[in-house]
């Protein structure tokens, strides 16, 4: 049995007709494991003994998929989302050794409650500081459509273990595009929810006003589903807003006839190759086909998203950063001589250059003499370009353009030049600036054989269409059926 060829609904139906167990299901994950995280790196941690465990555990009961809604589906998990009991390291040498963590996030109780299996710990960027994958202090995760090129970050892990077949789902977070741009990368469906949506407790705090966990999973179905589980407010996140989790999944009914598609002329001008244009095109001829209406419109703070995240982000990176010292957890230098000498050491030996350069970044833009020049400023353009979506969804039920402007590039390619880095998730930025709701559904694939992806962006709050629209674009093509033949040709 492959993992790549069920759905959850599908691996739901075996599981009652007892055409397979749990302990099957977890078998062929860490057999594809085996085969094949070697070329990938998708994992840094696996929980195998306890996985088998809670399988055999499993197999003993009948499963009431109404009560839990992913009763022994083997899962992944981002590696700065705190796990009970399971080392959680953030792909940092900082955190190496923090092997036994006291609690657990809220989304992974939500996980446990519904009996999901957690298969391991996925790889990802030094505390979700990249767009690549290449800033985990471990090693670089390859994506399964072509092992010589990134798999997208800073959830690269998370998007190569389902496109790999190595899991059903696995969890991310999303601070500037990072679970929609490897998901776009690999092939994948990614969700970003609205802020608010999913609780952040347990996770690891980069920016905290943009961070968001969500799903990345093979197909729309999937994903809504995975959704339902991990919503709802938390009296442990203050953030976590207080409003109903619809039944996503009943959304999915392929019916879009009269929906208002608006298509922003800054998603698809200067920097976006023409071949990712060329199949957004492609899908608004789908949607036309189906019933739906597009227009162009614009978003015109659009140019001004990549500073503005990168000031606001670095800015909140640097103050949450700073109760990694040494003195309570994580690594401590062996070489300080007092304690001014190891709070400096420990920082200096314990993070790698991209979390440096963004502490240092953000330090800057809130220093005195420069709060009010930048750090003031930048809040400002940020209202400026929730504002540009106020406006659109006033005559527009969702907005369309691409994930990313480019498929995936060579590892190595752009690691020195941090910049070039920073504006690969230019189309992705605006979304969490806003706070809206965005998924990430292939599209098609390159020449080279690697994988386009569509970016859906929806209102507040209001995923289901979100998902309606997305599923509408799966059923009518077949681009979420293909498959990496690891090593490079694609399927």
């Amino acid at each position: 049995m492959s993992l790549f060829d069920n759905s959850i609904k599908q691996l739901e139906q075996k599981l009652h007709n007892k055409e397979i167990a749990v302990s099957d299901l977890v078998d062929t994950s860490y057999k594809r494991i085996a085969e094949v995280d070697d070329q990938v790196k998708a994992f840094l941690t696996l929980d195998e003994e306890n996985a088998r465990n809670q399988a055999k555990a499993l197999d003993t009961e009948t499963p009431d998929f109404t009560v839990h809604p992913l009763f022994g589906i083997p899962g992944g998990i981002k590696d700065n989302i705190v796990t009970k009991a399971l080392r959680t390291t953030c792909a940092s040498q900082f955190l190496r050794n923090f092997n036994d963590p006291l609690y657990s996030a809220t989304v992974i109780e939500k996980l446990d409650e519904a009996k999901t299996v957690k298969i391991g710990k996925t790889n990802m960027d030094e505390f979700a500081m990249g767009s690549s994958n290449e800033n985990s202090s471990f090693e670089p995760t390859r994506n399964p459509w072509h092992t010589d090129y990134v798999p997208g970050g800073s959830s690269g892990g998370s998007a190569a273990a389902v496109a790999a077949g190595e899991v059903v789902y696995a969890l991310g977070s999303d601070t500037g595009g990072s679970i929609r741009q490897p998901a776009a990368f690999c092939g994948v469906v990614g969700l970003k929810p609205t802020y608010g949506r999913v609780s952040r407790f347990g996770l690891v705090a980069f920016a905290s006003s943009f961070d968001q966990i969500g799903p990345i999973t093979r197909n729309v179905a999937d994903n809504a589903r995975v959704l339902e589980v991990i919503s709802g407010q938390d009296k442990m996140d203050s953030t976590s807003a207080n409003v109903d989790v619809p039944a996503f999944t009943e959304s999915l009914t392929g019916d879009i006839k009269g929906l208002k598609i608006a298509v922003p002329k800054e998603y698809l001008g200067e920097g976006v190759s023409p071949e990712v244009r060329d199949s957004v095109m492609d899908a608004l001829k789908v949607y036309e086909s189906l019933g739906a209406e597009w227009e162009e419109v614009s978003l015109p703070h659009t140019k001004y998203a990549v500073a503005t995240y990168y000031l606001l982000a670095s800015s909140e990176a640097s103050a949450n950063l700073a109760r990694f010292d040494g003195v309570r957890y994580g690594v401590r230098s062996e070489n300080a001589k007092d304690m001014l000498d190891m709070f400096k050491l420990s920082r200096s030996e314990g993070f790698g250059e991209e979390v440096k350069r963004r502490i240092m970044l953000g330090t800057y833009a809130l220093s005195s003499g420069y709060y009010d020049a930048f750090y003031k400023k930048a809040q400002k353009v940020r209202t400026l370009i929730k504002n540009d979506f106020d406006e659109i969804f006033k005559n527009y039920d969702v907005v369309i353009g691409p994930t990313t402007p480019t498929p995936a590039f060579k590892i190595g390619e752009k690691v020195e030049d941090p910049l070039t880095m920073y504006t690969n998730d230019i189309l992705t930025i605006p979304v969490n600036l806003a706070g809206v709701p965005a998924i990430s559904i292939p599209c098609g694939l390159s020449k080279g054989g690697l994988p386009y992806g569509l970016q859906i962006i929806g209102k507040y709050f209001d995923e289901g269409t979100v998902y309606r629209t997305a599923h509408a674009f799966e059923q009518a093509t077949d681009h979420h059926t293909k498959r990496p033949q690891l090593g490079g040709a694609s399927k």
